[in-house]
């Protein structure tokens, strides 16, 4: 099992691409109608970024070892299931 660091490590790293990528989003077409949902993208990778930090923080089980590997396990599921939405939106910005 991959260390609670290494976890939040990548739920930093997967959603400041996203923000990143709707700044660029946002720096090459500022005058586009599509900027405001540039924003909410960002607002929902901020809030997705909260809640998996809460989750990590309280493992539920903390006694038993097969339920914290499977609470971490299902935090990084929707780590990279709500991440890969997320980037979808963004690639539909520029459609």
């Amino acid at each position: 099992m991959a260390s609670i660091h290494s976890l939040k490590k990548d739920i930093d790293y997967l959603i400041s691409e996203i923000i990143s990528d709707c700044q660029s989003y946002m720096f090459l077409h500022p005058k586009d109608k599509k900027v405001e949902d540039a924003w909410k993208i960002v607002e929902n990778a901020i809030d997705l970024r909260n809640q998996l930090y809460e989750r990590a923080n309280h493992p539920d089980g903390k006694n038993d070892r097969k339920l914290v590997k499977q609470h971490y396990s299902s935090i990084r599921k929707d780590l990279m299931q709500n991440a890969h939405n997320l980037f979808e939106k963004v690639s539909a910005l520029s459609k």
